[in-house]
């Protein structure tokens, strides 16, 4: 099967996804959480009827808490986000929910959350740039015909690829649901790095057995029968992989349900990336090296 024939159509639909997530980071931002923004997260449970979310918001105006973030949670739960209070607020605004029981309060002083998001930035910066060195070393025996670096920035490419779709899915659920970046989706976004990487370097490990194996009459016939050898291996392992992150999704509650899903759609981006990105990029490089 020539996977390498229609590059030019993959590089078009990735091109989309990538500019589409652009512009919506660009138009909507990104929602973060009080872990990263400083501010009060109250989970509640009420022993009767469940009031309104307006009707939540219009008892608790008078405490000028700015933007409130609303969300029910379960049959008869909620979870409430709002600016930073002191105890004595926490105690009034508890008093005016008639007929909820806390279940947790938890404040983050504003200071915190910046360094947080910091040490996020840093962390995933990090994480790319030692794939990249690694699978360059990795394949540094093979620099013929494409050099050794390539691998690795191509790897690079198909891991933006990866992260940056989930990221711009929760852009427009931060802007039309409310549902912000937490600490459980940036685990989820390193776990994609790793889960990408290595389906990527499978595939190249391949292209590398085969080129020693073989030689190099034809580049593009050996990543194209090594993409051939490995897809089957791709696709059951993501297929098996997603069928338990589907599961965690509908049935695994509310607080597991938004990690699962950017494990979702970056494994999914990462098993297309894998095979129609980082594979075929190869091919291309060596196309134009030696025209």
């Amino acid at each position: 099967m020539n996977f390498t024939r229609y590059s030019i159509c993959y590089y078009i639909f990735s091109s989309i996804l990538v500019v589409a997530t652009i512009v919506c980071l660009f138009v909507f931002g990104l929602k973060f959480g009080i872990e990263f923004t400083g501010g009060s997260d109250m989970r509640v449970q009420f022993i009767d009827a469940v009031p309104s979310n307006q009707e939540v918001a219009e008892a608790l105006a008078e405490f000028n808490l700015g933007e409130i973030v609303i969300q029910p949670t379960g049959e008869k739960g909620m979870t409430l986000k709002f600016r930073g209070v002191d105890e004595e607020t926490h105690q009034q605004i508890l008093a005016k929910l008639s007929g909820a029981q806390e279940e947790s309060f938890q404040f983050v002083g504003p200071s915190v959350g910046d360094e947080l998001k910091n040490k996020t930035q840093l962390a995933i910066i990090l994480a790319l740039l030692a794939i990249t060195v690694y699978i360059a070393i990795a394949f540094r025996k093979i620099s013929r015909p494409v050099a050794s670096w390539k691998y690795g920035l191509a790897s690079l490419i198909a891991l933006f690829h990866d992260v940056l779709i989930p990221i711009g899915v929760f852009s427009i659920l931060g802007h039309y649901y409310n549902i912000e970046i937490t600490i459980p989706i940036i685990a989820a976004l390193l776990t994609v790095l790793g889960f990408s990487v290595h389906d990527t370097i499978v595939i190249f490990d391949r292209i590398r057995e085969n080129i020693l194996r073989k030689g190099m009459s034809s580049f593009e016939a050996t990543v194209n029968w090594s993409l051939g050898q490995t897809i089957g291996r791709s696709i059951s392992t993501v297929f098996t992989t997603l069928l338990v992150l589907l599961a965690i999704f509908f049935f695994g509650g509310e607080t597991l349900r938004y990690f699962s899903l950017a494990l979702i759609i970056g494994i999914t981006a990462g098993a297309y990336s894998s095979i129609f990105l980082a594979s075929p990029l190869l091919v291309t490089w060596q196309k134009m090296g030696r025209s």
